[in-house]
């Protein structure tokens, strides 16, 4: 089954988008890892894996409709961070940009009449509300944390991912 063209270009380019957000995360895991902070740094290794997954999911969700994803340039990402909640808030900002990509997504699909691509919408629209929610969470710990037992806790935790 065929797919409108011009959901199909707007999924290719999410394809590319989720590998960049991947790309992210394996960034913000090695500035956390320079500060010491192994169970962080797990935690946006997840991020990492879990981005992969999502692009392949849309290409596969492309291919299925006879269309052939290109990934389109990646730029190497330039993030610096000075302390964990700098690296949390760097993903919160990012997973802001996905979820609005992906509403984008939904309104394109519905506007070419491709309900077939929905329910895999859908399921990524509710996976941004947890995603946001989620680091929102840990952000909000950090902030009460103290930069000693506090902050080593939730490293611990989040390390058990």
């Amino acid at each position: 089954m065929t797919i409108h063209k011009k959901l199909a270009e707007a999924l290719d380019k999410q394809v590319t988008a989720e590998l960049e957000a991947a790309l992210i995360y394996l960034q913000l895991s090695y500035q956390l890892e320079e500060l010491g902070l192994s169970g962080m740094a797990h935690w946006m290794k997840m991020q990492h894996a879990e981005e992969l997954e999502h692009a392949q999911l849309f290409a596969d969700h492309l291919l299925q409709r006879d269309y052939t994803p290109q990934i389109a340039k990646i730029e190497a990402p330039k993030v610096r961070v000075n302390a964990p909640i700098d690296a949390f808030e760097a993903s919160l900002a990012h997973e802001k940009k996905v979820s609005g990509l992906i509403r984008d997504l939904a309104a394109i699909s519905d506007s070419v009449k491709d309900f077939d691509s929905r329910p895999m919408l859908d399921r990524f629209l509710e996976e941004q509300i947890e995603e946001e929610a989620s680091v929102k969470g840990i952000i909000d710990r950090l902030k009460l944390a103290d930069t000693g037992t506090g902050l080593l806790s939730i490293d611990a935790e989040l390390g058990q991912r």
